[in-house]
This record gives structure tokens, C-alpha cells and sequence, in this order.
């Protein structure tokens, strides 16, 4: 796995976070490389560490200068984000070594069209598909999910097909309803919470993706493979009755 520990860069954001650039093209390869990188280093935390957030083509790295400076057997000059880059370079260094990420596999039930997705119809006509057939490029998939942002629990996901991509709204909703999965261009996603949108709605989940009671608060994370599955009106409403949103 040489691949892994090629092209990083690291650069400051401010006086306590940095970033390590590890790839300039979204990609399954360079994912691997930043899920594997982030591993490492929650393995195996400097004095001072925070967390590290990985994105598409980068992981932030949060950290306490204060901290990272008294970790120092002896006073220096050299600053905070030095002595953590130096501390990075040789975990890079490591990459090499590494096994290969592998995230959880969850699927996503969905029930589409109607209320649930009013935009269905306008997909399939978009793209010169049946609504039927837009349902099955949907659901036919295994999708990567490559971080977490917007909003809370929100999936950034790869791999959907041109076949229903499809140009956001000209003029975004004002509330979208927690749990509508839309297409945006070439990208799918989930929306978590009510929040304005002008994404494409194709269907709905009962699945609660931002659990603000729980460890981490996400359902999802990076590195996590998701699959879409085609749900009935009655099957939607067992989901919410018998208490099987998260399953």
C-alpha cells in the first residue's frame, strides 16, 4: 500500500488546527489514504491531540498548543504546529504499514415518491427514465460515504449514477423535512435535519441519522458504505411504530 503515503502536504489553519492534504482528486484510493491516516493517528494521539476530521481530500487536525508545547522535555523556539507536523511526517511515514480501512455497511430504508419525494417525477423526466427505473439506479448501488458536514449527521456520498443526476432547485425550499433523500447534480445525500435545501427530493427515510443523545451523534461516518432500500407506505410506518428507526 505505498500509494498511501504519497502527495501529503501539511499546512496551518490557525494557531491550534492544521491540515494534511493527501490527495487533489475525490477518489476511492484517496479515501482509503485519509481513513487510514485518521486511524493512525486516533491510535496513536500526540500530547495535545483533539481530533482529526477527515473530508474529501484532506483531515483536519485539532490541537492544544499549550498542551503540545509543555509536552517538550526542554523549552524551545520551535512553535506548536511544528512540533505537530514533525510528529505527523512520521506517521506518514507509517502509511505504508498500514492495513486497509474498512467501514460498516448500512442500509438506508426509503420510501420514495408521493409526499415523501415530490421530486421523483421530475427526476425521471429530467433524465427520459421511468420512475420505476430511477428507484432502481437509486437502490442498485453501494455508496461511499466520504465525510460528514452541513449539517449534523449529514453524508457527503459518492458513487451515484449519471444516469439520474439532476441540477438542484432554481429556487431552494425554505424547510426540508428530516430524513429526505435528494440528488443534487452527480450527488445523493440524507438530510438529517429540517433545514432549507434546494436538493432534489426523490423519497424519505424513517432512519434517524443525527442522534443527539448518543456517542457520537452521527449514525454515519466516514469510511461507511451505504445502500439505498425501497420501502412501502406500510413498512415506512412499522419503522416509525415499532420503534425500529435505527436499526
Amino acid at each position: 500500500m505505498n500509494h498511501l503515503s504519497t502527495g501529503a502536504e501539511i499546512r496551518p489553519i490557525n494557531d491550534s488546527a492544521l491540515v494534511v492534504q493527501l490527495g487533489n482528486e475525490p477518489s476511492p484510493i484517496v479515501h482509503q489514504r485519509i481513513m487510514c491516516f485518521s486511524t493512525l493517528l486516533e491510535d496513536n494521539p500526540f500530547n495535545g491531540f483533539i481530533e482529526c476530521v477527515p473530508a474529501y481530500l484532506n483531515v483536519a487536525v485539532y490541537y492544544n498548543p499549550y498542551l503540545v508545547y509543555q509536552s517538550q522535555s526542554f523549552r524551545t523556539s520551535v512553535s506548536p504546529f511544528q512540533i505537530v507536523r514533525h510528529y505527523i511526517k512520521g506517521l506518514l511515514h507509517q502509511l505504508a504499514d498500514q492495513k486497509r480501512f474498512t467501514g460498516r455497511k448500512i442500509v438506508i430504508p426509503v420510501l420514495y415518491g408521493d409526499e415523501y419525494g415530490p421530486d421523483l417525477d421530475y427526476v425521471a423526466q429530467y433524465n427520459n427514465l421511468s420512475i420505476e427505473d430511477v428507484i432502481r439506479i437509486h437502490t442498485e448501488k453501494e455508496y461511499l460515504v466520504y465525510m460528514i458536514g452541513f449539517a449534523p449527521g449529514f453524508p457527503f456520498i459518492g458513487g451515484m449514477s449519471k444516469q439520474i443526476a439532476t441540477p438542484r432547485k432554481s429556487t431552494p425550499r425554505l424547510a426540508i423535512a428530516p430524513g429526505s433523500v435528494g440528488i443534487a447534480g452527480e450527488q445523493t445525500g440524507v438530510y438529517t435535519l429540517e433545514t432549507p435545501g434546494g436538493w432534489q427530493i426523490i423519497g424519505r427515510t424513517p432512519m434517524e441519522l443525527f442522534l443527539p443523545d448518543q456517542v457520537p451523534p452521527s449514525l454515519l461516518k466516514a469510511g461507511d458504505t451505504i445502500q439505498f432500500l425501497s420501502i412501502s407506505q406500510e413498512e415506512y410506518q412499522q419503522y416509525e411504530q415499532g420503534g425500529r428507526k435505527n436499526e
